[in-house]
């Protein structure tokens, strides 16, 4: 079985993906697929976890990966059609009965928060940008929020209450993804296309991976690739953004792209690599060091812009 194939023997959240980023198929094809996510396999089980009270896992947010803010990411990543019944049920029951607190006793000021009004850590709220634009929610107040937030170095940190003055990676690409959703979906504007290109061009200076006062790697775990990434971030989450931001002809890109290319095997798959610690609804995966069809998935894509003159 060729690696085309391997993937396409998947759930729908890959299928879909593969098709229209790999194999090219005709758009009522992929959609057709893509509709299936809802109905079968990991994308059911999720929506069938949901409680009556729009929680997953009885919390808004938690160390773990079975809570509403991270199977909602995880349903945004699985390319749950916003349109479908399902997803306007589930986002429905969030956007109506869940806070940050989640009914639970909590003095912090932002606890009776609404879901999708976010909190105070821009890492946290750029992934609510991204989940609340993917699914249709307003979400212009908490981007607005995250604009006033950007660093003097372009990019974004959730330690700045605690006294960090220069940017993180891990915040800035959840920030990034988060405006990137949302100028999809809303068209967005200048001043927050200018944003992105600041946070973009932090992270390029850096090579994606690079300190840039030294060249050190800054993280040797981000020269793996891990799926979900969660918060944590990677060389290839780092590509698969700049891919979807459609970047083009970025010589900056070219070490982490090799990083890519030196993580695939024999057989032309990525292996899962770097598994985050914390419960999980259901495994996707083989195992850690198996091949890995999200990431392969990922790679593939990723070397394909690339080659297009990404």
């Amino acid at each position: 079985m060729n690696v085309t194939d391997w993937l396409l023997d998947s759930d729908p959240s890959i299928r879909w993906q593969v098709m229209r980023d790999l194999t090219h198929e005709p758009a009522d094809v992929i959609a057709a697929e893509r509709s299936r996510v809802a109905t079968e396999r990991w994308g059911a089980r999720l929506l069938e976890l949901q409680a009556p009270d729009g929680l997953w896992g009885g919390r808004p947010w938690s160390q773990d990966w079975t809570d509403t803010f991270h199977v909602l990411e995880l349903l945004r990543r699985f390319g749950l059609d916003p349109e479908s019944e399902q997803a306007r049920r589930a986002v429905g029951l969030v956007q109506e009965h869940v806070t940050w607190s989640g009914g639970a006793p909590d003095e912090t000021p932002w606890a009776d928060n609404r879901f999708f009004e976010g909190e105070v850590e821009p890492c946290i709220n750029g992934n609510v940008v991204a989940t609340g634009s993917y699914f249709g929610v307003d979400m212009a107040p908490l981007v607005d929020r995250l604009l006033g937030e950007q660093l003097p170095d372009g990019g974004w940190n959730c330690e700045v209450e605690n006294g960090a003055t220069v940017s993180s990676f891990a915040t800035t690409i959840n920030v990034l993804e988060g405006l990137l959703e949302h100028e999809r979906a809303t068209g967005g504007s200048a001043e927050i296309a200018a944003a992105r290109r600041r946070g973009e061009e932090y992270m390029l200076q850096r090579r994606l991976f690079r300190r840039k006062s030294t060249g050190e790697v800054i993280d040797q775990s981000w020269l793996g690739f891990s799926f979900p990434t969660w918060w944590h971030d990677d060389v290839l989450r780092g590509l698969d953004y700049l891919r979807d931001a459609r970047l083009t002809g970025d010589d900056r890109v070219t070490e982490a792209i090799r990083v890519v290319e030196d993580n695939r095997d024999p057989d032309g798959r990525w292996p899962l690599q770097n598994v985050h610690e914390g419960e999980s609804h259901f495994e996707m995966e083989d195992g850690e060091g198996q091949p890995s069809r999200w990431n392969t998935l990922r790679a593939m894509r990723v070397l394909r812009w690339f080659e297009q003159g990404g």
